[in-house]
Formats: structure tokens, C-alpha cells, sequence
């Protein structure tokens, strides 16, 4: 724990004196006040996060974290896990939707192994951090152990350590692993205090019985492993998934340094939930990138109380999301710092009369 902890001791509040900067540089820009509406709280709060009223966001990176999850074997999902394995050999080929996304964005895509089933061999793009070959079914007991989940953790702290030394300005994050919409749905269903059934979707796109297979197995397996909502580190070694717990660990590393997080949908949303279960201060440093279809992210993101950028009906994962909202966060900067203000301009600024 020695390495998580003294991560989140790094972790401060934003700087006040850079929003305010902003917020008075938005306000004297060529244009009505708040007429670009979140793109200026968005630049304010980068300005808060990197502590610089004037932030830049130049080497932008996607983490992609991949693991598989033991109650995939409870028919939960469309696909079976050997399409996680799969999945991580297209993105190091770059032919998946994040390799796309994240070269239109300019973000280069890191690849993390955090427990595929089988592993792989030493190669180039890929970073292990591996803790086990996938995790044991929830169904049956805890998904890791403790242990396993502070390992997890320190595996996304490291990542992220090692992205910060190649320069690092703002990160996204992401994941892969088949069953875990399940696993997520379940963390988001104990720290908010909201029943199975009204934070279950469909995941990679199950039908109405596998819907209800699904909800039951949640259910079963919270009454099974009881986890207990006040310790983030207990529910993610009894529901959550390596690859989730990875995730958090990235979230606290980049917060600990200065960085803007910016997180995908559901799954990495119930990694927040974990970090912010660690460190509540960390939520001021997470920016919500879109409203997934799954069930349960609305409520996710209301409980950490982030308003998503866009609303596309997305449900991929893999930092798809993120990627949009890299380029968003860019264009939100872009503005506060590039603009001419009024008295630069010779445009007269009837609102401040």
C-alpha cells in the first residue's frame, strides 16, 4: 500500500488563483459571456487541475487497460473471453475504434495487460502489468483477493508514472475485457445504493433473458460477498475486475501530478467510483467525456457529480469516449488561450458597458 499511498497524499485541491485567472480572462474574451457554455468551465477547471491560468495540453495519451473476468463463464455477456485476448492484438495492430479515435485526437494509445486469460508473450505496444490470468467468478466467492487489488492498483500508479516521464499533459482511459459491464455494474450498484436492476445494461448487447441472467448473478453476488460500501478497496477485490482497479490506480497517479483525467464510460466510471472511494479529492480532477447507453452511468456519474461533455449513444469502451473528450478538452483550452479579448480586438464590450 506503501506506493498508493503516498500517491494520494500528492493529491491536492485545485488551484484557485489559476481558475480565477481564467474565469476573468473568459469573461474578457471576443465573445458574449458564457456563450461557449462548458468549454469555459472545462478550460477553468484544466486551469485549476495544471495549475496555470494559460494551461496547454500537448502530449495527450489513452490508456487502455484489458482483463478478463471469471464471470464471463456465467453466460453475462454476447461474447466469449477469448474476444478480450483478440481485442488486444487488434489495438496493438491499431485497427480498433481507439486506435482511430485516438490518432484523430493526437493521443498515442497505451496497451496494458492487467490479466488477460492465457497472457501474452513479450511484445512491442503492450505493457504487462499482469496479476493473475482474469479473475475468479464473483459468483463463487471474491473476484481477487485484497491483495490482489491493491496490486491493481500499484499496476495503474506505475503506468502512469512511466507516461508522465514521456511527457504527459492530459490522459484518457480505457478498457477491454469481456464481463466486465457486470463487474461495474455491480460496484455502482453498492456505492450507490441503487439495486441491481436499475444499473444493469446490456452490455455488449445481451438480449432481454440474458438481461435477467445477468441482474440475478449481480444480485447473488452481492448478497454472496457483502461488500462493504465505505472501503473502495473491499469492493473492488470483491466485485471489481483488474483491469477496474488498474484504471483507478492511473486516475490517482495522474491527479497526484497535476493531470486532467478524462474517463470513457461505464466500466471506467466505476473506476472512479474506487479512486474517489480512496480519495475524494480526485473527482475534481476527473472530466466526464460522454453519457454512455449503459444503465447504470448516469447514476455513476451523478454520484460523483460529473455533467458528461456529449451525449452519443456510445457503449464501446475502450477509451472511445475519452478520445473525443481529449479533443474537446483542446479545443476548450484552445479557446481560452488563443481568443483576442475585446481590448485587443478594438471590439467594444457592451456587457461591460
Amino acid at each position: 500500500m506503501k506506493l498508493i499511498e503516498e500517491t494520494i497524499n500528492k493529491i491536492r485541491p485545485l488551484d484557485k488563483a489559476s481558475m480565477q485567472e481564467a474565469a476573468l480572462r473568459q469573461d474578457s474574451l471576443t465573445k458574449p459571456r458564457g456563450s461557449l457554455g462548458m468549454l469555459e468551465s472545462l478550460s477553468i477547471q484544466i486551469a485549476g487541475i495544471k495549475r496555470d491560468p494559460l494551461p496547454t495540453l500537448k502530449n495527450k495519451a489513452i490508456i487502455t487497460m484489458a482483463a478478463d473476468h471469471g464471470v464471463a463463464e456465467e453466460g453475462v455477456s454476447l461474447y466469449p473471453q477469448e474476444v478480450t485476448r483478440q481485442m488486444v492484438l487488434n489495438f496493438l495492430s491499431g485497427g480498433a475504434a481507439i486506435n482511430v479515435l485516438g490518432r484523430l485526437a493526437g493521443a498515442r494509445v497505451t496497451v496494458v495487460d492487467m490479466g488477460v486469460k492465457g497472457g501474452f508473450p513479450a511484445m512491442d505496444g503492450l505493457v504487462c502489468k499482469m496479476v493473475d490470468f482474469g479473475t475468479a467468478s464473483m459468483l463463487k466467492g471474491p473476484a481477487m483477493t485484497r491483495s490482489q487489488a491493491v496490486d491493481s492498483l500499484r499496476g495503474g500508479i506505475e503506468v502512469v508514472q512511466t507516461e508522465i516521464a514521456r511527457g504527459l499533459d492530459i490522459l484518457g482511459v480505457g478498457e477491454m475485457g469481456i464481463g466486465n459491464t457486470t463487474a461495474a455494474s455491480a460496484i455502482v450498484s453498492i456505492v450507490t445504493g441503487e439495486p441491481p436492476q436499475n444499473v444493469t445494461g446490456r452490455g455488449t448487447g445481451i438480449n432481454d433473458e440474458q438481461l435477467k441472467q445477468k441482474i440475478v448473478v449481480i444480485s447473488r453476488a452481492l448478497e454472496l460477498n457483502r461488500p462493504d460500501k465505505n472501503d473502495a478497496l473491499d469492493i473492488l477485490a470483491k466485485v471489481g475486475g483488474f483491469e477496474i482497479g488498474g484504471m483507478a490506480g492511473a486516475m490517482l497517479a495522474a491527479a497526484a501530478d497535476g493531470i486532467p483525467v478524462v474517463i470513457d464510460g461505464l466500466i471506467s466510471g466505476s473506476a472512479a467510483l474506487i479512486a474517489e472511494g480512496l480519495c475524494p479529492q480526485v473527482r475534481d480532477y476527473l472530466i466526464a467525456s460522454h453519457l454512455s447507453v449503459e444503465r447504470g452511468h448516469a447514476v455513476c456519474l451523478q454520484k460523483l457529480g460529473l455533467r458528461p461533455l456529449v451525449d452519443l449513444n456510445l457503449r464501446l469502451g475502450e477509451g472511445s469516449g475519452a478520445a473525443l473528450g481529449i479533443f474537446l478538452c483542446e479545443a476548450a483550452v484552445s479557446a481560452l488561450t488563443q481568443m483576442a479579448t475585446f481590448s485587443q480586438a478594438g471590439v467594444s464590450d457592451i456587457e461591460k458597458g
